[in-house]
């Protein structure tokens, strides 16, 4: 945008009187080189005076063009570009100079993401990119989004870092911007929406638990459910969505591809129908590749020297999961599922199925399943859990698949996960302690509620390492 607008602004406009007193200086020219030509050909030594002038005027030409050349490629004295009216740049290369001197190479700055709704006339972007020069504001990239009435600009911007998000938000409303957002970005973000969309069909082709991840990536700061068509006792919820979804303002809700509905909240921006469009292409590019899990498993050796399996589950483990409920004592069931355990199996092709999260399963060298870890997306939140078998307990199970449900929630992005459990879980609690992350306790009845927050993990691990591993104390 900058350069082409800087582009622009360098042409000078095109008059023909230029044009008519070029014309009469060649015909002048012409003139008076014939007259020149007829008073010295006459002369004795008129020949050689008439070459000897033609080589001066061909050394004469070839040394102007060097020095041209040579020079024409110099930066201006003051380092900017001259604007057609005199001044020193343009708006947009005002923008991108920092109005006055551009932001300096030591000075420190920080990256936002700003959103705002502009009218749909000339100028209207033109009157933003001069507020923005004005804040010494470096315009990295700018996406459009139309609405019915006015435009919705999204900036990724390079301020200085003194520069606060309550002054950039005034000056954009002084230059008619209306509805503005702002907030801070990373590295992350410096990706234009092209790259970023097939980055996100990649991870939803190869594993259909990312829908609900790509979702929250691609729309920002929301919150996402997906609500099942059929309870978990097997009653109709209701839970419905033409195929071409719904646009409600703040909410929009897609046709899940296994049933229900996918629900997407942002109250505090509306979606565009640009944005509602890109969701929408995600949802159906899951839907036409359907059900979809990567395969892949480690084989680790247990300290007593039994080898064992880790690897993704879904549906198709559903009737293994139940074997190994009906393996599990009662007790282990209730600090599972925090209540009557008659209806357990109930919830299995809840936490089996990829939209609601992730689920890791142990097996024997057998092909017997004798442990489930399920990370479930919760909205804003991440939920961990696990069920091991009575008789495969305090042998590191638990911590190794806890270790590794929090490694994939970092690469999802979550900045904590949380464990529901009983005060008297002392296994379940050891594992999270043996994470060494920062946690959060919170008891209510009788209920535990462990919060480990991972935002200092993901810094420690560059975004997508695994946490230490547990303890050999953290066994469960």
């Amino acid at each position: 945008m900058t350069d082409v607008t800087s582009a622009k602004t360098a042409r000078r406009p095109h008059h023909w009187r230029r044009d008519l007193i070029e014309l009469a200086a060649l015909f002048t020219a012409v003139a008076v080189a014939d007259a020149i030509a007829n008073l010295i050909g006459h002369q004795p030594d008129g020949p050689f005076l008439l070459v000897a002038s033609a080589v001066v005027l061909a050394a004469t030409a070839a040394f102007h063009t060097w020095w041209a050349r040579r020079h024409s490629h110099a930066p201006p004295s003051d380092g900017t570009p001259a604007a057609p009216d005199g001044t020193a740049g343009g708006a947009a290369g005002a923008a991108r100079g920092g109005g006055a001197g551009g932001i300096a190479g030591a000075e420190e700055t920080a990256l936002w993401r700003m959103r705002t709704t502009v009218r749909d006339a000339p100028g209207s972007l033109a009157a933003l990119c001069l507020a923005l020069a004005g804040l010494r504001v470096d315009i990295l990239t700018l996406g459009t989004h139309p609405l019915a009435r006015g435009t919705v600009d999204e900036f990724l911007l390079r301020a200085p870092a003194s520069l606060q998000a309550q002054e950039l938000s005034r000056e954009i409303a002084a230059a008619g911007g209306t509805s503005t957002w702002i907030e801070r970005a990373d590295a992350h973000d410096l990706v234009d929406v092209p790259t970023r969309m097939l980055s996100l069909a990649t991870r939803t082709a190869l594993d259909a638990a990312e829908l609900p991840l790509a979702l929250r990536q691609l729309l920002g700061r929301c919150t996402i459910h997906s609500l099942p068509a059929v309870s978990v006792t097997g009653r109709p919820t209701g839970e419905s969505a033409p195929v071409e979804g719904v646009l409600e303002e703040t909410v929009m809700r897609l046709r899940d591809p296994s049933g229900g509905v996918i629900s997407v909240e942002r109250p505090y921006l509306p979606f565009t129908p640009t944005e509602f469009a890109r969701a929408r292409a995600l949802v159906e590019l899951d839907a036409r590749l359907g059900p979809r899990v990567p395969r892949g498993e480690d084989v680790l050796t247990l300290p007593e020297g039994n080898e064992i399996t880790v690897r993704r589950a879904d549906h198709g483990d559903l009737a293994a999961a139940r074997a190994l409920h009906d393996r599990c004592s009662q007790r282990t069931l209730g600090l599972r599922y925090h209540g009557p355990v008659a209806d357990a199996d109930r919830y299995l092709d809840h936490l089996l199925s990829p939209r609601f999260g992730r689920t890791l399963a142990v097996q024997t060298a057998s092909g017997k399943l004798v442990a489930l870890g399920h990370l479930l997306w919760d909205g804003d939140e991440t939920e961990v859990a696990l069920l091991v078998e009575d008789d495969w307990q305090r042998r590191g199970i638990g911590s190794e698949l806890l270790g590794r449900l929090v490694a994939l929630a970092v690469e999802a992005g979550c900045d904590s996960v949380y464990a529901v459990t009983q005060s008297r879980n002392t296994g379940m609690v050891a594992a999270m302690r043996g994470l060494g992350l920062p946690l959060d306790y919170q008891i209510e009845e009788g209920t535990l509620v462990i919060t480990a927050r991972l935002a200092s993990d993901r810094s420690r691990a560059g975004g997508s390492g695994r946490p230490a591993a547990p303890t050999e104390g953290a066994r469960r």
